[in-house]
C-alpha cells in the first residue's frame, strides 16, 4: 500500500524528504515562509505551497483535493522549546491549528513533531483531548537522533495517531524500537571524509557549558544560529581544546549533520542566516525515514 501525505509547516523538506524515503508519497507541502519555500522547491519538488495555515478552512480544501492519507507536520516550537521563553502565545496556536485541520480532514493518520517540552503544554494537552475526541488513537514517544542514523544528540517529540485503531498504533511503536540502536551515531562516522577537523566551537547558551565539541561523539543539537567564536573568549574547562583553535562548523556541515544530502542547495551560500535558522528548524531526514518506515510497516 503506498501512503500518500501532505506536509504541514513544512519548513525547507526534511520531514518530507525523510518519508519520501520511507516510501511514504508526499505530494503536497505547506509554509508561509519564501525562502523555506525556495529550498523545497530547489531539492524536494514544485509541489510546496505557500499557505497560511492559521486559515484552517482554507488548508483543509486544500488537503481534500490531495486525497492524503496523512497529515504530517511540525508546528513552530518556539513557545515550547527551552531555547525560548516558554510562553504559550502566537506560536503556540499553530499547534492547536494542526489538530484542527487533522480533526476537519480526518485523515487515517497523523503525525506531528515537536521538542519535548510539548508534552507538559496547555496547548498540546487540549489537541490531545480532540484528538481522542475524533476517534484517533495516539501513542506519544521521544526519540534521541543519534540512535536513528543521525549524528546528533537531538531528542524530538512525535506523536503518531491512527482513525479508531489502536493496534496499528502498537504496531507502530514496536516498528520505532526495531529501529533504534543502541550505539549513538558520531560525526565522523556519518560524515567520514566529508570533515577534515579533530574539533569545532558550538556557541554555548550561556558560558559555564563547555563551546568545544570532537568529531567522535555526536553532535549536540544543531540550532538555528551558527555563531563564530567571540573575541577574547577563553573557552570553558570542560573544552578539550582552547575555542581559538577551532571553527564553528560550516552551513554544508551542519546540513550534513541534519542528514541533508550532500547536494542539497542552502539559500545564499555558506554562513547565511536564512540558511541557518532552516537548518537548525528542520527534522533530521533519516530519524523522518525511519518514523516513516515503521508508519508504513504499521499500517501495511
Amino acid at each position: 500500500m503506498s501512503l500518500v501525505a501532505v506536509d504541514l509547516f513544512s519548513g525547507c523538506g526534511g520531514l518530507s524528504t525523510g518519508l519520501d524515503k520511507a516510501g511514504i508519497n508526499v505530494v503536497e507541502a505547506y509554509d508561509c515562509w519564501p525562502q523555506a519555500l525556495d529550498v523545497y522547491r530547489r531539492n524536494v519538488g514544485d509541489h510546496a505551497v505557500e499557505l497560511d495555515l492559521s486559515d484552517t478552512d482554507t488548508a483543509v480544501k486544500w488537503i481534500a483535493e490531495t486525497r492524503a492519507d496523512l497529515v504530517v507536520g511540525s508546528p513552530p516550537c518556539q513557545d515550547f522549546s527551552t531555547a525560548g521563553k516558554r510562553v504559550e502565545a502566537e506560536q503556540a496556536n499553530l499547534t492547536t491549528a494542526f489538530a484542527q485541520i487533522v480533526c476537519e480532514y480526518r485523515p487515517m493518520g497523523f503525525l506531528m513533531e515537536n521538542v519535548p517540552q510539548v508534552r507538559n503544554s496547555f496547548t498540546y494537552g487540549r489537541m490531545r483531548r480532540d484528538m481522542a475526541g475524533a476517534g484517533y488513537s495516539l501513542v506519544e514517544m521521544v526519540l534521541d537522533a543519534s540512535r536513528f542514523g543521525v549524528p546528533q544528540l537531538r531528542r524530538r517529540f512525535f506523536a503518531f495517531g491512527h482513525l479508531g485503531n489502536g493496534a496499528i498504533c502498537n504496531r507502530f511503536v514496536n516498528g520505532i524500537e526495531a529501529r533504534q540502536t543502541r550505539e549513538r551515531l558520531t560525526v565522523k562516522e556519518y560524515l567520514s571524509d566529508e570533515i577534515d577537523i579533530e574539533f569545532y566551537y558550538r556557541h554555548p547558551r550561556n558560558y559555564s557549558r563547555r563551546s568545544v565539541f570532537s568529531v567522535h561523539e555526536p553532535s549536540p543539537t544543531v540550532r538555528g544560529v551558527n555563531r563564530p567564536v567571540p573575541p577574547h573568549y577563553t573557552g570553558n574547562h570542560l573544552d578539550s581544546v582552547s575555542p581559538n583553535e577551532v571553527r564553528p562548523l560550516t552551513t554544508y556541515e551542519r546540513g550534513r549533520v541534519q542528514t541533508f544530502p550532500p547536494a542539497w542547495e542552502w539559500c545564499g551560500g555558506d554562513r547565511n542566516a536564512d540558511a541557518e535558522l532552516l537548518i537548525g528548524n528542520a527534522v533530521p531526514v533519516q530519524l523522518a525515514a525511519h518514523v516513516g518506515a515503521a508508519i508504513c510497516d504499521a499500517i501495511d
